[in-house]
């Protein structure tokens, strides 16, 4: 029979999820153990396996919840029902808002998840691309063309390069807040987006393209 949970079960494994972010996004993971992160949640190391199994599994559910606060803020984006440049620059501010607030399991996410088990990985990595494809969707959706080139997927990738990489420089007390940078990142995104060129098409030597035809 399973043991039961107790009361606040949830809110004690949201708080210690946290404290292990912060553990492994500043000291890093290999340099982490559990009795590390047991003094940083107050618990004893009987108490902190009631809530994990080991440190694979720990990393496991910290990147887990932050990929699934990822797609469930795509899902309340795309349920607003926005034009789609207002949709692309909602999906940027609200992600950056995100990461202003989950600084450390951002971390964690970008630079830890080479050491998932191999089933965790797979799913982490699936709601990743889950999420890029969400991006890609969008920018889709405000310049048409490019899907026949396939050139969304790589688009997406250049904004997170923008996005993702903001806990290595931005700082709270900067003069910049992350509302600002989302502003920028928008700015320069949309300013950037009409100037991309369409692909040339490569034709086969000794061919000719064919003529373009009308409807």
């Amino acid at each position: 029979m399973a043991r039961p949970r107790s009361a606040g079960y949830e809110d004690h494994l949201e708080q210690m999820l946290a404290a292990s972010a912060r553990l492994f996004a500043t000291r890093g993971y290999a340099a982490t153990t559990m009795n590390d992160v047991a003094a940083a949640c107050g618990l004893s190391k009987a108490t902190l396996y009631h809530y994990v199994r080991d440190k694979h599994d720990l990393l496991a559910q910290v990147t887990r919840a932050h990929v699934r606060r990822l797609e469930a803020l795509v899902a309340e984006v795309l349920a607003r029902g926005l034009a789609p440049r207002e949709r692309l620059t909602a999906l940027i501010e609200c992600f950056m808002a995100a990461y202003a607030d989950a600084q450390h399991e951002h971390r964690v996410l970008t630079e830890d998840v080479k050491f998932l088990q191999t089933g965790p990985q797979h799913e982490v990595l699936a709601g990743q691309r889950r999420v890029v494809a969400a991006f890609a969707e969008a920018i889709v959706a405000v310049r048409p063309e490019l899907a026949a080139q396939s050139m969304a997927g790589a688009l997406a990738m250049l904004l997170f390069g923008m996005m993702n990489w903001t806990f290595t420089w931005l700082r709270a007390a900067g003069p910049l807040s992350h509302e600002h940078v989302a502003r920028m990142v928008s700015e320069l995104f949309f300013g950037g987006l009409p100037a991309v060129r369409l692909l040339e098409t490569r034709v086969p030597a000794g061919r000719t393209p064919a003529p373009a035809t009308s409807h």
